[in-house]
């Protein structure tokens, strides 16, 4: 997979890997931009991607951090009831901070 078209990853960058029509991917990213601050995020779609498609299959929403030009770590599965403070706190305990690297 070539990379993920972010110029600057100073500031960590989520990856939001999903598909149109997903509407649990849409619910994820509304509440993730709706976090003060809200963090950097990038959506890929897996169906451009026949190896992404093939990864993930119908198991989108998944959430990622970026690690470079085409690397990430996936972080687990976010529950879908979580929001605002909770979210915050559960991307810190799962190795996101937001923060300038």
């Amino acid at each position: 997979m070539a990379g993920f078209g972010m110029a600057d990853l100073a500031t960590p960058q989520l990856l939001l890997f999903t598909r149109q029509g997903c509407c649990l991917c849409d619910g994820l990213e509304e509440k993730l931009a709706a976090l003060v601050p809200a963090p950097a995020i990038t959506r890929i779609d897996v169906d451009r991607d026949p190896a992404l498609q093939a990864r993930y299959g119908l198991e989108v929403p998944v959430l990622a951090v970026a690690k470079g030009s085409a690397e990430w770590q996936e972080l687990p599965r976010v529950p879908p009831r979580l929001s605002g403070d909770g979210l915050a706190v559960w991307l810190h305990k799962n190795g996101f901070d937001g923060q300038q690297a």
